[in-house]
């Protein structure tokens, strides 16, 4: 991709955004970077950008911002549905994601993952696992950091490997990476995508333009995600946490194997996989699926797993006060994700939710509270629903904190006794109280820090 005297405005100032405006002036580009949120300003440093020559624009955004451009770039926050964006085509401009902009500039092979839970984890256990092979391997995307700044940062040498969200995939054209997995399909973000059949056919684009020089890493125990080899051209590679598999990456006699191409490959126990839980075993799975039809052997792939300890926010063990634990699962932004989280535990948890309503099911969710909560307390302005939910499901012990973290975590700490532990899993976004689920796990553990 040449960039070298283009006009090119980026829209949505933010981790990507920033990032693919920085690069794409260092590539000869005019830029412009537009967010219509002037407040914007507050929460990044943009003298950086500016700095670097890049031209910042906050506020209204009218139809001479794109006049004359000839590339429209996307932060994964703006819709494809804008109608600035919509003029833009309207008008001939090539629009695309940031991380489309990454794909046409990546020189090494790219690998990525994609569903709607458990990216993170297994995003970061795959870069993990790759740096066994000794290359340079770049780690970006929906992660905290923009795919664009690592694969510029990877250059000839190594691999990236991208987590992919449906919001990246929106504006993507070109995109393809060489093997792609995905996770599982449940309702998220239907308020952007309109429906969950619309929500998978955006999560599918991932591997539309697949070969069958290209791979395929899919949930066998997830039907929507099966049934995705039907619609690719790709080579498939199934992964299972509940089935033997003639061919693919499951769990035989307690061991983490693959088999393909005729023979077979023992990873390692699923005891000796350092995190935790039914889900992360399916993460696990599909991790070293990439892994080995990317060239990593099972030993150092067992080598990993047997240290590798989880990634902030997701599970993750805070400290033991009185003998109860306490845990971030602040990552868990929907109800499937909470429910992956309960079950990883047997019981007697005082689970804080809540947060920005998704408005998704509850009915399962609130099923597996009743089995395994012992207080449910709310907080954010999901609390209502979820309170009406509970007590439709029969459950009784519930409290309401309002938008108050402080005093969620003060009440846990209070009612909680050993041998119960106290989980921070919101099933919802953060945005009524927080910048974001990084912000919410960290004030939570600040507080868990204060009450030791």
């Amino acid at each position: 991709m040449n960039f070298v005297n283009k006009k090119v405005v980026v829209l949505g100032v933010g981790i990507s955004g920033n990032a693919v405006a920085k690069l794409a002036k260092e590539l000869g580009a005019v830029v412009t970077l537009s967010d219509s949120n002037a407040e914007i300003a507050k929460k990044y440093d943009l003298d950086e950008l500016r700095d670097c020559g890049v031209t910042v624009e906050l506020g209204p955004q009218s139809d001479s911002l794109i006049s004359g451009i000839d590339y429209l770039i996307l932060s994964p926050g703006v819709p494809m549905a804008v109608p600035l964006v919509q003029k833009a085509i309207a008008n001939g401009v090539e629009v695309m994601s940031e991380v489309e902009v990454a794909y046409r500039l990546c020189k090494v092979p790219l690998y990525a993952v994609t569903g709607t839970n458990g990216k993170t984890t297994t995003t970061t256990l795959l870069g993990e696992l790759m740096k066994k092979i000794g290359t340079e391997v770049g780690v970006g995307g929906n992660i905290g950091v923009a795919l664009s700044s690592e694969v510029h940062r990877v250059g000839e040498k190594g691999c990236v490997v991208a987590e992919i969200s449906s919001y990246q995939l929106e504006a993507s054209s070109q995109f393809n990476p060489h093997i792609v997995a995905i996770l599982n399909v449940t309702p998220d973000h239907i308020a952007r995508h309109g429906s969950i059949d619309n929500y998978q056919k955006v999560k599918e684009q991932i591997f539309s333009h697949h070969t069958k020089d290209d791979y395929l890493v899919l949930n066998y125990d997830d039907a929507r995600v099966k049934s995705m080899a039907e619609r690719a051209n790709s080579t498939v590679m199934f992964f299972s946490r509940l089935h033997e598999l003639e061919e693919g990456a499951f769990v035989k006699d307690h061991w983490l194997t693959i088999n393909w191409q005729g023979k077979s490959y023992k990873i390692c126990t699923v005891d000796d996989v350092k995190i935790k839980g039914g889900h992360n075993i399916e993460n696990a799975l599909a991790a070293v699926g990439v892994a080995f039809l990317a060239g990593v052997g099972a030993e150092a792939m067992a080598q990993v797993l047997k240290e590798f300890p989880g990634v902030e926010h997701r599970i993750e063990p805070v400290t033991t006060i009185d003998g109860v634990g306490y845990f971030n699962d602040s990552k868990a932004t929907n109800p499937e994700s909470t429910i992956k989280a309960l079950e990883a535990f047997t019981g007697h948890i005082i689970l804080i939710a809540g947060g920005h309503d998704k408005n998704t099911d509850l009915t399962e969710f609130m099923q597996l509270i009743k089995e395994k909560v012992d207080e449910l307390i709310l907080i954010g302005n999901a609390a209502a629903r979820f309170k009406e939910a509970a007590i439709a499901n029969g459950i009784t012990n519930i409290h309401e904190t309002g938008y108050s973290m402080e005093e969620a975590v003060k009440l846990a700490h209070k009612i909680a006794k050993e041998p119960q532990i106290v989980l921070l899993s919101p099933a919802c976004a953060s945005f009524d109280m927080f910048d974001g689920f990084e912000e919410r796990g960290r004030v939570f553990k600040e507080l868990v820090y204060k009450l030791k």
